[in-house]
């Protein structure tokens, strides 16, 4: 789960001063029961955030749909019951949270389902094309998919602005003496560069914005070169939910998709109350 701490700082936003509102209209002590429910079909994501928060501020809560479940219309995600001013401040952070971790969730499961239908062996991937990163690399998670790198301190992923400083093998070369514990991937954009990386030693090879031709035919020059088996191979750009498969078919490894964390659409959720207690 993402920490809680993580969390309350979107409470926090919401309402610095609290929520003025519910202070003005709902009177003091009273208590309320209300459920979460889904607007609509996809994997449901963010539970056990939108539960901590409740508890937190001491909702009491009943799960009725766990993280990564499949859900229809009108199923109810979570039942609540306690302090209904609390429940009122809680409930806009809690459904943002969800409705963005299951959209995420639900696209990721999507598309995984689509590759390894033509591909059992291709991972799908997120990028760290996202400011929100716990809750959107938790939400690759449930969705079945590769978070990729959390941040830049996890792995060592040599791109083109770091080639236009230093020459690729040397790169390389560095990165390798830097540590041991670090995976070594580096981002290319031809068959040429690709023969040279995997020389060198890297641990991964991204062929970036390459066509499917393009694509296999490098993946057949590292295989006469006898350097397939050295790397893994991840494709990244130009890829969509309408493409994928084709890239799919390929002998690659990993599929990265930035449009998982900056386009994807949010999942419809709802708060109702159904009464006082």
């Amino acid at each position: 789960m993402v920490p809680l701490s993580y969390l309350l700082r979107f409470i926090e936003e919401d309402a610095p001063f609290g929520d003025v509102t519910s202070e003005a209209v709902v009177p003091e002590g009273i208590n309320a029961k209300a459920v979460i429910i889904a607007k609509g079909e996809g994997v449901i994501a963010g539970v056990e955030e939108a539960k901590a928060l409740f508890e937190h501020f001491g909702v009491k809560v009943e799960v009725r749909k766990h993280d990564g479940e499949r859900v229809g219309k009108g199923d109810a995600i979570l039942e609540l019951e306690g302090d209904a001013r609390s429940i009122l401040l809680v409930e806009r952070t809690a459904l943002n949270v969800m409705g963005r971790m299951s959209g995420i969730a639900t696209e990721v499961r999507r598309l995984v389902d689509k590759v390894k239908a033509v591909n059992p062996k291709v991972r799908v991937a997120g990028t760290r094309k996202t400011l929100l990163k716990p809750l959107d690399k938790r939400a690759i998670l449930i969705g079945g998919g590769e978070p990729h790198r959390f941040s830049l301190s996890d792995a060592i992923l040599i791109k083109d602005n770091h080639l236009a400083l230093v020459p690729l093998e040397e790169a390389i070369r560095r990165a390798k003496a830097f540590s041991v514990y670090k995976v070594v991937e580096v981002e290319v954009e031809s068959l040429e560069d690709a023969i040279k990386a995997a020389k060198a030693g890297a641990d991964v090879v991204m062929l970036d914005n390459m066509s499917p031709v393009e694509i296999a035919g490098t993946i057949e020059a590292l295989k006469r070169e006898g350097l397939r088996d050295r790397v893994k191979i991840e494709v990244s750009g130009g890829i969509t939910p309408e493409n994928i498969e084709e890239y799919a078919r390929l002998d690659i490894d990993v599929i990265s998709l930035g449009y998982l964390t900056h386009s994807v659409k949010n999942f419809d959720v709802s708060l109702e109350i159904i009464g006082k207690v």
